[in-house]
């Protein structure tokens, strides 16, 4: 049996809003408010991971954001994300070369902070002491304090 062209094209058009709006459906936005910013000075940075490979101080993340620095806090928003497992680190940094400064210990000499809030002593947080699930649809907000 044969469809008119016609038919088939009204067909096709269905199932692409169909599909569109089901994507739409299933992805959300991540809000990040940035709590602790000391100073109006610099940026303050927000890299999302989606997994612990080199978390949180490599460049390997999957979008990052660059935002003036505010003392009363910053707000980083990544939109179109997938439903899943997440971590984000978050950097002020003061002088611009957008990575977190550290000591010849490796000691961060800038503020910094991630998700969940994890902060061990001696070492830098998991990524699975740092992760979150994005929900489906809608937004999902996190704070992260920066210290």
């Amino acid at each position: 049996m044969r469809f008119s062209s016609k038919f088939s094209g009204l067909a096709v058009a269905t199932l692409t809003i169909v599909s569109l709006s089901t994507a739409a459906a299933q992805s959300s936005e991540l809000v990040v408010r940035v709590t602790g910013v000391a100073s109006q000075q610099g940026q303050v940075g927000c890299a999302l991971h989606t997994d612990g490979a080199e978390f949180p101080t490599s460049n390997a993340y999957s979008s990052n954001v660059w935002l003036p620095a505010d003392a009363s806090g910053v707000t980083c928003r990544f939109g179109d994300l997938k439903p899943g497992t997440y971590a984000v680190a978050v950097s002020h940094d003061l002088n611009g070369n957008r990575k977190t400064d550290t000591n010849f210990l490796g000691i961060p000499t800038e503020a910094w902070g991630v998700s969940n809030n994890q902060r061990p002593t001696m070492r830098a947080p998991t990524f699975d002491e740092a992760k979150f699930e994005a929900k489906a649809a809608g937004a999902t907000t996190i704070t992260v304090k920066v210290e």
